[in-house]
């Protein structure tokens, strides 16, 4: 069995009497996609937030390649192989696709812009933006700001990269890209944490998916397992479960 990267136990987080996430605990493995699906204000996005530093847990623990990160900034945790991408992409507009994963390179890794740049060229490939590489990032459509949002996060080498959304408002065709990207970054060692509204995502391009309602996981099982689950029926698309 590969070894597992990430623990996490018991996670928590309350903004006042409001605790969107109540207790939430999983593992991901080496080279290993976890899908996460749930309803909207299930708190995936804030589980995100707090796996990447931008929130601080109220409860739980966070274990990243045997080290505890819970209370670390999110440049360490980037430093330390952490990878994140958003559901709006934010490049930088006025400068090009290349300049994006360039910096993305040199900052987010702090690597010497020479190595940075033979890395640039190399990620270009993988996420089919090497005729694009001059063009500026705000003038580019949705799919190529999804593949250029996953380059950019991809230049700080994680070990473990974490998806918000990377396919939502793409047509089916391309969805068909991202997935293919998702598993050639998954071939190159990396893990993936992927959250996702889109169910061909989750079912074609993940190992394992959670379910995530009301603030706990409610299950986490091979996807095909788990979308025919009662608990998928009945949390998070609404059906009554047979009777």
């Amino acid at each position: 069995m590969s070894k597992t990267i990430l623990s996490v136990e018991d996670l928590g987080i309350s903004f006042g009497s409001n605790h969107v996430l109540k207790s939430v605990s999983f593992e991901v493995r080496e080279q290993e996609v976890l899908g996460v699906i749930g309803p909207n204000g299930a708190g995936k996005t804030v589980m995100l937030n707090i796996l990447s530093g931008i929130l601080s847990p109220t409860r739980g623990r966070i274990v990243f390649l045997g080290r505890e990160i819970s209370k670390m900034k999110i440049t360490e945790r980037t430093r330390m192989g952490l990878g994140r991408t958003f559901q709006v992409p934010r490049p930088f507009g006025n400068m090009t696709v290349y300049e994006n994963i360039l910096t993305g390179g040199v900052y987010g890794r702090k690597i010497a812009e020479e190595e940075a740049a033979a890395q640039a060229k190399e990620i270009l490939a993988l996420i089919r933006l090497s005729a694009r590489r001059d063009d500026l990032a705000g003038k580019l459509a949705l799919l190529d700001r999804k593949r250029l949002e996953i380059g950019v996060a991809l230049a700080s080498a994680p070990k473990l990269l974490l998806l918000d959304e990377a396919a939502g408002g793409l047509t089916n065709s391309e969805v068909a890209e991202i997935l293919q990207i998702v598993r050639e970054v998954k071939d190159r060692g990396t893990s993936v944490i992927w959250i996702e509204h889109v169910m061909q995502t989750m079912l074609e391009g993940t190992d394992r998916v959670m379910l995530l309602a009301d603030g706990r996981d409610i299950l986490c099982a091979p996807p095909a397992d788990l979308m025919r689950s009662k608990e998928v029926g009945e949390v998070y698309l609404g059906a009554e479960a047979d009777e």
